[in-house]
């Protein structure tokens, strides 16, 4: 879920990134329906004192890749290089691009690929992706990260382990006789399936449903999208009734398939199942009650075993290519995965990640809270070796740097989404316009469905960097909500939090965080962290790599380059600019209409409390 990366980054100060852009003559790999790779160009960037770079990249359908190295040098250092130097693999697998990152035991990355797909709105509501590119964009990074590391004088023998991290809430289906899926991948903020949501909402128990799973009846989880494919899709329905379907998201589709599919490696780790509604959250296996309230029969679906986010075994290992042999020992979905990269390892810390979405998590220890408002609970990790496992609570945006990205493809506002900060700085304010960016509904802690994106307070005096001002705000006002909620479910108020992902790079929106919310915000130099927390769990489940959380610890705070931000505007004014912000919130709330059991909702009200008619 929620992608993080720099292709939803605003502002000038993300880290030197490069692209290539295809000419509509080749793609970076094969779907069944075109092919080649082509040598372009495209500069690394180095972490240390050491030169950049030149490495070969390629195109694909979405027409952009990225890469770098760090930590320095060419093939022409290679005698320098240490056989004892030993790295860990991260394959991050987002809503918009796929990547794959080789980290050091210092945490850094000395090499990386990265491939954005191509994401399908067939429908109004519907997002999907084709399960088949999500997997061959990942096998192509690893094959062009691993052609980098090797150009500079590692040896693919050094690196020890492969962890994943991935979009969380993604379904994908397949036949698992044949191991082709069964259709497109349903995309977590899809939202075909509101009516799914409204009927269980009325179906007897449904209110004990969050009380097992920690999380409420939305459109958001794995498990609707399964039923309403179950109710509406002729292959899958099949499948299910012939007892050859498989189920799982994204991770342990990349999992059975990097293994080769007749291995039938077919897992999931708790941070991942704890997203689907199937899981019991305290037991963290699949709960008969949850199946049985959304009519699961487990004789006609195989459904992942569930197993600790970092083992040596359970995951298997990688079957072909550069990285043949290499054991996958980590997974982490990827917010949780966010957490463990910023080393985020003691009840209190928090960390929020602005990408696709935007996703605070907030570790509340060995034991899951249930929010009373708003918030999800979730697995944070769960790193096995006798070890409890760590829950959080999380808050979801669904719409981060995907509001940048409208303004870029939809509004045409801008022709490069990092320039969308420099937009909203030619304008001192946001010109009294509010933008509630409910593409998708609104998230927590407002779970609003039936909410649109709406824009108020547009005058003559409205200029386009005042909507953009507003597009990077709504993210900030949904976080302060958070953290508001937050706060009252732990008794507790943060005093900073840790950021990263795309839209972290801009000094604007952080700042902007910081005034909203009155807290201190706190961006690391290496931002990866989210690729990070995967490498992580793949190192610990290793011999000979990183031992514990304490020498992580250590290793983060000894990196330069943080960056603080601390509030500079009156609280009073922070405060009128949140109410202002609820206010549009409310009216952004109903506008379908057609429905008729909200029409007769509406007529029971009393009339003091009717939402207006539009």
């Amino acid at each position: 879920m929620g992608d993080h990366r720099e292709t939803n980054g605003v502002g000038a100060n993300s880290q030197p990134q490069t692209n290539s852009h295809s000419n509509g003559r080749t793609n970076g790999y094969t779907n069944g329906r075109t092919n080649g790779y082509t040598n372009g160009y495209t500069n690394g960037y180095t972490n240390g004192n050491t030169i950049n770079t030149t490495i070969n990249t390629n195109t694909n359908t979405s027409g952009r890749t990225n890469s770098y190295t760090g930590g320095g040098g060419n093939g022409l250092w290679s005698s320098r290089r240490s056989s004892s130097e030993w790295f860990i693999g991260s394959i991050d697998q987002g809503t918009t691009s796929s990547r794959f990152l080789i980290f050091n035991r210092e945490m850094d990355p000395v090499a990386s690929h990265q491939i954005e797909f191509e994401n399908y709105y067939p429908q109004s509501g519907w997002h999907e992706h084709d399960a088949l590119e999500l997997l061959t964009s990942v096998e192509l990074c690893i094959e062009r990260a691993v052609e980098q590391f090797t150009f500079k004088g590692y040896s693919k023998s050094q690196i020890k382990a492969v962890g994943i991290t991935n979009q969380r809430e993604t379904a994908v289906c397949w036949d698992k006789n044949t191991g082709e899926p069964l259709g497109n991948a349903v995309v977590w903020p899809d939202t075909r399936t509101k009516d799914v949501v409204r009927d269980l909402k009325n179906c007897p128990g449904s209110h004990e449903i969050p009380e097992l799973c920690g999380l409420p009846l939305s459109t958001y989880p794995s498990s609707v999208k399964l039923v309403w494919l179950l109710q509406n899709d002729l292959k899958v329905r099949e499948a299910y009734e012939e007892r050859r379907l498989a189920f799982g998201t994204v991770d342990s589709w990349l999992i059975y398939r990097l293994n080769g599919k007749e291995k039938n490696v077919h897992v999931t780790d708790t941070t991942n199942a704890s997203r689907t509604m199937f899981m019991n959250l305290h037991t963290l296996q699949y709960d008969e009650k949850l199946l049985n309230f959304f009519g699961i029969d487990r004789t006609k679906v195989t459904l992942p075993t569930i197993v600790p986010s970092s083992d040596p075994v359970a995951f298997g290992s990688i079957a072909k290519g550069a990285l043949a042999g290499v054991r996958i020992a980590g997974c982490l979905g990827d917010q949780a995965s966010a957490l463990v990269g910023q080393c985020g390892f003691k009840p209190g810390q928090a960390k929020n990640t602005y990408g696709t979405g935007c996703f605070l998590l907030y570790n509340v220890g060995s034991k899951p809270v249930l929010s009373k408002y708003g918030l999800l609970a979730t697995v944070a990790y769960d790193f096995g070796k006798g070890e409890k496992a760590v829950y959080a609570l999380e808050g979801s945006i669904a719409v981060g740097g995907s509001g940048v990205k409208f303004l870029m493809n939809n509004l045409g506002f801008i022709r490069d989404s990092t320039k969308v900060g420099e937009l909203a700085e030619t304008v001192q304010d946001n010109g009294g316009v509010v933008f509630v960016t409910a593409f998708s509904g609104l998230f927590a802690p407002y779970w609003i469905d039936d909410a649109k994106g709406t824009i108020f307070g547009i005058t003559q005096h409205t200029q386009r960097g005042h909507i953009a001002r507003a597009t990077l705000e709504a993210t900030c006002f949904q976080t302060r909500a958070i953290l508001d909620a937050m706060e009252k479910d732990s008794s507790h108020k943060l005093e900073s939090l840790a950021v990263d992902g795309g839209m972290s790079n801009s000094d604007l929106t952080m700042q902007t965080q910081a005034d909203i919310s009155g807290i201190r915000v706190e961006r690391p130099a290496m931002r990866e962290t989210t690729a990070l927390g995967a490498a992580i769990a793949a190192g610990l489940a290793v011999e000979g790599c990183w031992s514990s959380f304490e020498e992580l610890q250590q290793l983060t705070r000894k990196k330069a380059g943080r960056k603080v931000f601390l509030p500079r505007i009156e609280r009073k004014k922070a405060q009128r600019m949140y109410q202002h912000w609820e206010r549009a919130v409310d009216m952004s709330r109903g506008w379908v209409r057609d429905d008729p059991d909200y029409a007769e909702y509406e007529a029971a009200r009393p009339e003091i409390l009717r939402k207006p008619t539009l």
